[in-house]
């Protein structure tokens, strides 16, 4: 049977709740606006709730604890085309062990949860080190970020437990979302689709701060001088800062003209 939703974490527990309510055998979950299989396959759409996802929640915890929720957390930010079918696999493999296979690192579905797991780990750490933000002319902080995978959620206590005392907004271009902090709480926030990709832009150019742009020169400029370029080492350099991640860096940024 195909099930369809909505691409959230509670749509997905959500279906895992109908797979054993419904009894369903053969599941295949895709997200709503993927195409279809098999045109010859019973399909059926989820609606995402929240009580029966909090029962699945709960029996992963019971079964498996907080190490296992993380787990299957992270596999499902990893946005990887098996994320569905491994997650669903993985979860019957689970509650029919009860709970043992999450402790065996050699199962074939255990083993590819880890290394996403891993993966995104990497990610998460590198958006941690990596993430520049940039002072508005509001005072407030802003940065844009575009991750490989969906690691946003991870970064957030992160960034507030570093930056408590001010007000800023962490958004992801690629997935068009974000993370506001006005220094008591954090809240999700949406702009408009044709917004999000321009975001950079148009805080370089529009929103940036007098302060902010004099930081940049200043630190592009030391940045320069401070380099020996008897000692460059471009290989050992992709190494800790891979080009892919340069876009955050204000050293890697051409000089903003006024």
């Amino acid at each position: 049977m195909l099930l369809t939703y909505d691409g959230t974490f509670e749509g997905m527990l959500t279906a895992v709740f109908m797979m054993y309510e419904e009894k369903i055998d053969d599941l295949q979950l895709v997200l709503a606006n993927q195409p279809q299989a098999s045109l010859f396959m019973t399909s059926e759409e989820v609606f995402s709730d929240a009580t029966k996802a909090a029962r699945v929640w709960d029996g992963i915890a019971k079964k498996g604890g907080k190490r296992v929720q993380q787990l299957m957390y992270k596999v499902f930010l990893s946005e990887l085309p098996e994320r569905e079918s491994l997650l669903i696999s993985f979860l019957k493999a689970f509650f029919s062990s009860q709970g043992t296979v999450a402790k065996n690192p050699a199962h074939p579905l255990t083993a590819r949860m880890l290394q996403i797991q891993k993966m995104i780990g990497r990610e998460k750490h590198r958006m941690d080190a990596f993430i520049r933000f940039m002072q508005t002319k509001e005072g407030w902080y802003v940065a844009t970020v575009a991750p490989d995978f969906n690691v946003l959620p991870l970064n957030v206590a992160h960034f507030k437990a570093r930056y408590a005392d001010q007000q800023w907004l962490i958004y992801d271009v690629k997935r068009n979302y974000g993370f506001y902090y006005n220094e008591q709480t954090v809240e999700e926030v949406q702009l408009e689709q044709a917004l999000a990709p321009n975001l950079s832009e148009r805080l370089t150019t529009l929103y940036l701060s007098e302060e902010e742009l004099q930081f940049q020169t200043l630190w592009q400029s030391y940045f320069q001088h401070t380099n020996i370029a008897s000692r460059k080492n471009t290989k050992l350099h992709l190494r800790h800062v891979p080009k892919r991640y340069w876009k955050y860096l204000t050293e890697k940024q051409p000089v903003i003209k006024k």
